[in-house]
């Protein structure tokens, strides 16, 4: 009899999931299962499509239906997991009809992902109040830009600076709120935040950190928001305040949730539950710096974890031993991306990090055109590994981030580093290469 193959969820963790038990099992039943309308689409795109960069939410779907069907797969669209019973191997769903079905599988993948947070704060549920995780929310919030002139966005993560930065080129009058001490505060160091931070204000952002919004203000529709007694006006509020794994499927059924909140998974994908796996932003894998259980929730993780689930669901064998969760944007033409761990993070874990930082130009110092880069390179001064690194310039950041990426998935020491052989042009590159003299900087004070 044929293999079957389940997946709950239908993102990138869900069809790379799928691609890959394809490829190892021709004959494999697999079946897909998705809550959303829509079949599998880039979620991180979606600011882009607010900001008119990306013309439409369509053209941010992954693949035509034709694609299920050349692969065979049962795509199963608004359609909700409700249960799992791991010992008669059933996964019951309720589909948009309200009917109750239960599917058989031999091998089920987890792929969920997470849900938007909702800050536990008073008015969050009024009129003109959006989240940012789905099309259908993106949505509402373009509906409502054509008749909005302000808006506050709550959170200076990624997502919620990538809306701010989206809304600004909308020409609205944008305010973000972050309740931390510094923008992006999973990402960046506030040495290296403060540059975004300037950057944003500079281009007609207003910035407040350090402070949580009271609360959302109007009737029953926005009028604006509370910040340390003042009233900030807006037409709008997005809450931009973190994710949260929706890992309820799994723990009803029994398996174990991890540190991090999300599906605890070996190096296999494997969850607690025989011939369960997981992926993708419900997982939790490991950090390959400091060995810890990690969850980056980012796309790149959720297709290599959805990759080596669906391997392993199909009968094949892969793993994933740790990932670094490096990460790059661009906010109003300035290129932010970083790698590895961050000094304050380094510190946290136990380090004592030295490090390094310089400011270059793209290109040679005579040639025109070229932008500012600024490294921060974090240096481990017992084994001299380079461990981390913040890069944020005006072009040119992510091949650099990628670089830092795989010195420090290599071991490499600054001592190494600084020896590294870097190309040249005035074009393009100047003599000495940013990475390079940040870790020669490190070197000095080893």
């Amino acid at each position: 009899m044929a293999r079957k193959i389940v997946i709950i969820g239908a993102g990138a963790a869900g069809v790379s999931a799928a691609a890959s038990a394809r490829r190892v099992d021709r004959e494999a039943e697999i079946t897909l299962v998705t809550e959303e309308p829509y079949p599998a689409y880039s979620r991180c795109g979606l600011p882009f499509v607010l900001g008119r960069e990306i013309p439409s939410f369509k053209d941010l779907i992954l693949y035509p239906q034709d694609f299920y069907r050349m692969m065979k797969l049962n795509l199963l669209l608004e359609t909700k997991a409700i249960e799992l019973k791991p010992s008669s191997r059933i996964v019951e769903v309720k589909g948009k009809d309200g009917v109750v079905k239960s599917l058989d599988y031999d091998s089920l993948i987890v792929a969920t992902g997470a849900r938007a947070s909702k800050p536990p704060i008073r008015g969050v549920d009024k009129s003109g109040v959006h989240l940012v995780r789905t099309i259908s929310d993106c949505e509402g919030i373009e509906r409502q830009i054509e008749r909005s002139r302000s808006a506050v966005v709550i959170g200076a993560g990624l997502v919620g600076l990538e809306v701010a930065s989206a809304l600004k080129e909308r020409n609205l009058k944008v305010t973000v709120v972050e309740l931390l001490e510094h923008v992006l505060p999973m990402m960046l160091d506030q040495d290296m935040a403060k540059i975004v931070h300037e950057h944003l204000t500079g281009n007609g952002i207003d910035v407040i950190v350090g402070k949580g919004v009271d609360e959302i203000v109007g009737d029953t529709s926005v009028s604006g928001v509370s910040v340390g007694g003042s009233k900030i006006d807006a037409d709008m509020v997005i809450l931009a305040a973190g994710v949260k794994p929706e890992v309820e499927l799994v723990r009803k059924a029994g398996g174990e949730i991890g540190r991090t909140g999300c599906i605890r998974t070996g190096i296999r994908m494997q969850t607690s539950i025989d011939g369960v796996y997981a992926a993708g932003d419900c997982a939790e894998t490991t950090n390959m710096i400091t060995g810890k259980p990690f969850a980056p929730q980012l796309g790149t993780t959720a297709v290599r974890q959805g990759r080596v689930a669906g391997v392993n669901a199909a009968g094949g064998y892969s793993t994933l031993t740790g990932v670094l969760g490096s990460a790059v944007t661009r906010l109003l033409d300035l290129e932010i991306g970083q790698a590895g761990l961050t000094e304050r993070r380094a510190k946290e874990v136990g380090f004592k990090p030295v490090v390094g930082a310089v400011t270059a130009k793209t290109r040679a110092h005579y040639y025109p055109g070229g932008k500012d880069i600024r490294v921060k390179v974090v240096v481990e001064p017992e084994s001299g590994r380079v461990i981390g690194a913040q890069i944020i310039g005006g072009e040119e950041v992510t091949q650099r981030v990628n670089m830092v990426s795989i010195a420090i998935q290599k071991g490499l020491t600054a001592y190494e580093v600084a020896n590294i052989d870097t190309c040249y042009s005035p074009p393009v590159a100047d003599y000495w290469e940013p990475f390079v003299t940040a870790v020669e900087m490190a070197l000095r004070k080893m």
